[in-house]
């Protein structure tokens, strides 16, 4: 896996284990790290525990109009007109394309505080958020400065950017959030209807250029949650067997060089993980 990530050009830490005999296989796994996007993983479970515990409807409908979107290049930020969608389809809408909107609406129905107390409950000590989406993009325009966005490939913009430092933003570790799929996937997180909706919306993603090109294979599902700062791609997802192995695998990465476009990092992202699924698989045998 070292190999892998320095071929790619990148460092990276990772955790893989097996949902059902508890084996795992790790690479700095309790490392803190900025999460990014994949915190939406965090936020999207506890909307769904929340209402497994009746304190939520998911059907119910929120209008989102145009002039209270969060920026983003997908979702909701890119339509024009109003719209008006359920919980639970805000929730789809968070994973499948990663909607920024979306997610912020889930937020403030939520409260920080709402989904680092259900993380605490779940035993995810080291995982918080400490803010949403809009308030993470604010702090990197702010710290970005005056030449916006085409900074953020300059070192010294990066070194000042807060949403890089795990003390200043989201931020979980491998372990913990292979501890959170598996719970998931255990039904631990909320059970019944509730925990099959969960798994429904998680393999929504459309993303298929990181963590599922590890796995070419029509038979074997991969469900997940990517994440994209400068310099950092992510993503934590469960791999399922047609066999019936199921494997938790959270992967962060940090690239040595600041282009945007990282074809490679994002690839690597899948071939640690099959190294990491193949090994379990292999002990298993």
């Amino acid at each position: 896996m070292k190999d892998a990530f320095a071929d790619a050009g990148a460092s990276g830490l990772l955790h893989a284990r097996d949902i059902d005999t508890g084996a795992e296989i790790g690479l700095g796994a309790d490392t803190l790290m900025s999460t990014a996007s994949v915190h939406k993983l965090c936020l999207v479970s506890t909307l769904f525990r929340e209402a497994a515990q009746g304190r939520i409807d998911l059907t119910r409908q929120i209008e989102v109009p145009p002039g209270q979107r969060t920026k983003g290049p997908t979702g909701l930020a890119v339509l024009l007109d109003p719209v008006r969608l359920s919980l639970r389809d805000l929730a789809a809408q968070s994973i499948a394309v990663s909607d920024n909107t979306a997610a912020d609406v889930l937020w403030d129905e939520l409260g920080l505080d709402t989904v680092n107390r259900t993380m605490a409950d779940l035993g995810l000590g080291r995982t918080r958020a400490v803010h949403a989406m809009r308030d993470l993009y604010a702090s990197m325009t702010a710290d970005a400065g005056a030449a916006g966005a085409a900074a953020l490939v300059e070192p010294a913009t990066l070194a000042r950017l807060r949403v890089l430092d795990p003390a200043h933003t989201n931020h979980s570790t491998a372990r913990e959030l292979t501890h959170l799929l598996a719970a998931i996937w255990r039904d631990e997180v909320c059970a019944g209807e509730h925990g099959r909706l969960l798994r429904r919306v998680l393999g929504l993603q459309a993303w298929s250029h990181r963590l599922a090109s590890g796995f070419p294979f029509d038979d074997v599902r991969v469900s997940g949650k990517t994440g994209t700062l400068p310099t950092l791609r992510h993503e934590a997802g469960v791999i399922e067997y047609p066999d019936g192995g199921r494997y938790a695998v959270a992967v962060f990465t940090r690239s040595a060089g600041t282009a945007i476009t990282l074809p490679g990092v994002d690839a690597v992202i899948g071939t640690a993980a099959r190294i990491a699924v193949d090994a379990l698989r292999a002990n298993a045998r």
